[in-house]
């Protein structure tokens, strides 16, 4: 049998640290495929005007899975100073490469698990009752809608008549913003379809189900958003109802779901919401179970299997430059446990797990903020271990 053939995407800052790490710890576990590498990221942003460049494409979709290490992104102004001076004014607007991706290959169904490793010095404690100190067991799922909402990139500045004309047939734009000139007005739209809502619903319901977890959460705000919030939860109930009634549903606003995370964590189970929203929550339950360092996700379609899998991290070019590496592979190593579940590899996943959580509990090998240091060029000397340390601890344990 040929060997899987894998896109790895290093993409920009620690990104490339990180991922070689995590194929290290894939190598050492047994799984076996070829890697070939994919150009993302902002160097390609400012010498081609494209970060997603369409070879690039033509990889994922003829191989269909691929690892991402990390991007960076910046606002408008500085993305077009930073361009190639002979492509300046020549049209190119720079867009975030993975929202791209994501909506190219219709990658909505974005999960991002975060679960309390035992002895992980960054895990959340709070105080009993009685004054003992508790660590709840945090086992959450998110699901997060991946291509539609604010992230969609349906946005204007000073909006063209047209908008302008049908926001105005709004009441309440013509209300509160009739008298603004359209030249201080910025539009950022939230857009949902039922379909794409439907999709993101059944994926926690049927995780939920087949992962043993008792509740799904619809963590979104339909008390005001009362058309895009209400169709999902509205929808969630339908499908509850006449799906999952085995399953108990359950209902948040996304506000009062961040205060309640450090109330009660270990309550919930599968939670889903849209683009936004399960971007804020994701990272609300990372900071419980140690943080950026520890959170990984997958996006995928569950209709063409393509699957794209990357810790939630962002690129921290600060870091990049360090002459060696200090920064936590956790997340991505836990990214590409996702990527091997999603291929059927499971056994080779859990046997790295086992390894990562080991090497946490035994408390021996700790990066820079596991030991709770700023992250600055000498954490090593300070006896931090670095990126490679940390993977070579958790392939001593496979």
């Amino acid at each position: 049998m040929s060997k899987r053939t894998i896109v790895t995407m290093p993409g920009d800052g620690i990104g490339r640290a990180v991922l070689e790490a995590a194929l290290r710890v894939l190598d050492a576990a047994g799984f076996e495929a070829d890697y070939v590498e994919a150009d993302i990221g902002w160097e390609f942003w400012k010498s081609e005007g494209n970060p997603l460049p369409e070879r690039t494409i033509e990889l994922i979709k003829k191989h269909k899975i691929a690892l991402f290490g990390a991007i960076t992104s910046k606002p408008k102004d500085d993305a077009m100073a930073e361009l190639n001076p002979g492509l300046q004014n020549k049209g190119y607007v720079y867009a975030s490469p993975i929202v791209n991706l994501r909506q190219h290959f219709g990658l909505d169904v974005c999960m991002r698990p975060c679960h309390t490793y035992k002895g992980n010095p960054l895990n959340f404690i709070r105080r009993g009752g009685d004054g003992s100190i508790e660590e709840p067991e945090v086992d959450v799922v998110i699901f997060r809608q991946n291509t539609e909402g604010l992230y969609s990139g349906i946005e204007w500045s000073d909006p063209p008549e047209n908008v302008m004309e049908a926001l105005r047939s709004h009441p309440k734009f013509k209300k509160n913003f009739g008298d603004t000139p359209k030249n201080e007005i910025s539009i950022s739209t939230r857009v949902f379809t039922k379909k794409a809502v439907g999709r993101i619903l059944k994926a926690s319901f049927e995780y939920a189900r087949k992962n043993g977890y008792k509740s799904v959460t619809v963590c979104e705000k339909p008390n005001v958003l009362r058309e895009t919030s209400g169709m999902m939860y509205k929808m969630a109930k339908e499908m509850q109802k006449t799906e999952y009634p085995e399953i108990e549903l359950w209902n948040t606003n996304v506000d009062a779901q961040m205060m309640w995370l450090t109330k009660n964590p270990e309550t919930y189970g599968v939670i889903v919401a849209g683009n936004l929203f399960g971007d804020i929550i994701s990272d609300g339950f990372a900071g419980l179970i140690g943080g950026l360092g520890f959170a990984c996700s997958a996006q995928y379609n569950p209709e063409s299997g393509i699957g794209v899998f990357e810790p939630t991290h962002g690129s921290a070019p600060k870091y990049a430059d360090y002459p060696i590496s200090i920064v936590n592979p956790i997340a991505m190593i836990e990214s590409a446990c996702m990527m091997l579940d999603f291929i059927g590899e499971k056994a080779i996943a859990k046997k790295v797990r086992n390894a990562v959580a080991k090497v946490v509990q035994e408390g021996k090998v700790r990066t820079y903020d596991m030991l709770k240091m700023t992250g600055k060029a000498d954490v090593v000397e300070k006896g931090a271990a670095s990126t490679d340390e940390m993977a070579d601890a958790i392939i001593a344990n496979l």
